[in-house]
């Protein structure tokens, strides 16, 4: 079985120099006429795949985010494992999402991503690096990445999928962790300080609680343009009592969001999933994480699940 360990240091030196595949791989299997440097590789082999991916997924950060190097780009961000534990770097989670939907029957050149992540700038990368796997996504995401385009962007992504493709539907809140380690807030480019990551979501949890406390009124937008933030401040109304009590409630705040989304995405998936004429439907939750400029974002997967289009679903675990 092949060396994890070894796969993340040997992919960070791709990232600047190209080496024989031979001293990448460590897997064995039968070969395919695939070949990467003119070399063949096991069929679905992790490593190899891993080693594909990066290539591209370093170039769409770079772009992205970084001030730094293509190293510095990719640099491990240890403090998001300490709040977040178990959470990918954008290229691992490519890697890993890619390596699943083959073993589930998906064929990659025919895979649609649909995200709902916040409209916040920092959030790109993510999406970049999934385009360069999958080509551009359809976004159906908003404020604190609730999705607002509802059942209807559903319906009209789904009549987007590639003849005889499937969907990839992922989604989550986000959250900023600085430099120092706070959570909520994170350093921004070309900004002397860092500032709230994610606000609409602060500005949310505010809200609720002042209804909670009886310090305010559950109100209704007077105008349709601060609709978004009435409805992530609505959603999040059922779960102000737990963001009170917690230990940390900017930890704690983006677990709420992604329980109340996970809730709005079963409705919409269940109810369109029989618009998605064949294939499959992967939906993905869990929790994006922004982290200072130079080093790579993560996401914590919190549910990966295939549907397919008469109502049948399976979780998997990542």
């Amino acid at each position: 079985m092949f060396n994890s360990t070894v796969a993340r240091i040997t992919t960070r030196r791709l990232a600047t120099k190209r080496i024989p595949l031979s001293a990448v791989c460590r897997n064995v299997g039968g070969l395919t006429d695939i070949k990467l440097n003119n070399e063949p590789h096991p069929k679905n082999c992790p490593c190899c795949v891993r080693y594909y991916s990066q290539s591209k997924v370093v170039s769409s950060t770079l772009s992205s985010r970084s001030f730094g190097t293509t190293l510095d780009a990719e640099k491990p961000f240890d403090k998001v494992g300490d709040v977040f534990p178990g959470s990918k770097t954008n290229a691992e989670l490519v890697v890993t999402i890619s390596s699943e939907l083959q073993d589930a029957g998906f064929d990659l050149d025919k895979v649609l991503v649909a995200t709902s992540l916040c409209c916040d700038e920092v959030n790109r990368p993510l999406e970049s690096a999934l385009a360069e796997k999958f080509t551009s996504n359809f976004n159906f995401g908003g404020l604190a990445g609730m999705p607002h385009g509802g059942s209807v962007a559903f319906g009209a992504m789904a009549a987007h999928i590639p003849d005889g493709g499937s969907t990839l539907v992922l989604y989550g809140p986000h959250v900023g962790v600085d430099s120092a380690g706070n959570v909520g807030t994170v350093e921004r480019r070309g900004r002397a300080e860092g500032g709230s990551c994610c606000g609409s979501a602060v500005a949310a949890s505010n809200y609720v609680s002042s209804v909670l406390k009886g310090e305010a009124e559950q109100t209704c937008p007077d105008d349709i343009i601060d609709a978004q933030q009435y409805f992530v401040g609505k959603s999040l109304l059922p779960h102000a009592d737990r963001l009170e009590k917690a230990e940390d409630k900017m930890v704690e705040l983006p677990y709420a969001l992604y329980d109340a989304q996970s809730e709005q995405i079963a409705k919409i998936v269940s109810g369109g999933a029989g618009g998605v004429p064949t294939g499959q439907i992967a939906v993905l939750g869990g929790i994006q994480i922004n982290t200072p400029p130079g080093y790579s974002d993560y996401f914590m997967p919190l549910s990966f699940e295939i549907h397919t289009n008469n109502g049948e679903k399976k979780s998997v675990t990542i």
